[in-house]
């Protein structure tokens, strides 16, 4: 019989990556001993409101939030999303111009997600923002709602079907001024489990990961089924940008972004400052 600590719950996005590196691990095709799963889809920022009250015991959260929640939450190596070229986007309407986003109506896809993080860091302070899921803002942009949008995952590749214009790419911004890939998302484990859970926990990312290199067709029923609207082309797109050997393992220089990422947020008060170590195990 499986202890409380044996029997996880699992919270990761709906989005093409997730499901593709998770596909594995949520469908017994790597060994689980001794853990057993009980698997969780949701929006991202979702995730990260839930993960304030620890809904999951192991969640994607944004790198956002996760400098939030550090006295409940810990990171893992493997599962994350984070490379080059694969930042968010502030897009608008032709005509609108960057100098005047300011005075201008700002949709982010959560005020924990990432995307809202590196606007803040970009504009060196906390503008006044319209939350709203990330398929809601570039409709709205569209419908002139809203005056510009931060827009995430496969929003990179489709704004210009509803005829907006890319002003400023933030990951760009980012590299240019950190020189290192972009945080985006990890994946994270309650502090309370230990050091020894969250290393077999990791193992098993990793695992699932590897296995989904190995074999990209075995997951691509379940990524469609919810990637309806997108199409196979955009998918793999999206998979192609986010999945890379970060998502293996951050390794040390994933771990320096990580860490350059916290402390710049840290500065300018985006996130709070906190003693506890970023990582579930040394």
């Amino acid at each position: 019989m499986l202890t409380p600590e044996q029997n996880l719950t699992l919270g990761y996005s709906t989005c093409p990556n997730d499901t593709f590196l998770f596909h594995a691990l949520a469908h017994g095709l790597v060994k689980c001993d001794p853990f057993q799963f009980s698997v969780f889809l949701e929006d991202v920022e979702t995730l990260n409101q839930k993960a304030k009250s620890s809904v999951f015991h192991v969640s994607k959260l944004s790198f956002a939030a996760i400098g939030h929640l550090l006295d409940t939450y810990a990171l893992l190596r493997s599962g994350a999303a984070l490379g080059r070229g694969c930042g968010p986007l502030i897009v608008a309407r032709p005509g609108m111009k960057l100098e005047n986003i300011l005075s201008g109506r700002i949709a982010v896809p959560g005020l924990w997600t990432t995307a809202f993080l590196l606007l803040t860091l970009y504009l060196n302070k906390t503008p006044e923002m319209i939350p709203m899921t990330f398929d809601q803002i570039m409709p709205s942009l569209q419908k002139g709602e809203i005056d510009y949008g931060i827009i995430i995952h496969e929003g990179r590749f489709t704004y210009p079907e509803y005829g907006l214009i890319k002003l400023l790419d933030l990951g760009e911004w980012w590299e240019q001024t950190t020189s290192m890939p972009i945080p985006l998302g990890g994946i994270c484990i309650r502090r309370s489990l230990g050091p020894d859970i969250a290393r077999k926990v990791e193992t098993l990312i990793r695992e699932s990961v590897e296995f989904a290199f190995r074999h990209p067709e075995s997951s691509r029923e379940y990524i469609a089924s919810y990637a309806q609207e997108m199409s196979p082309a955009i998918i793999q797109q999206h998979i192609d940008l986010y999945v890379n050997s970060f998502t293996i393992d951050l390794g040390e220089e994933g771990v320096k972004a990580v860490e350059t990422l916290f402390s710049m947020a840290r500065e300018c008060g985006a996130i709070p400052d906190s003693t506890m170590p970023v990582f579930a195990y040394e």
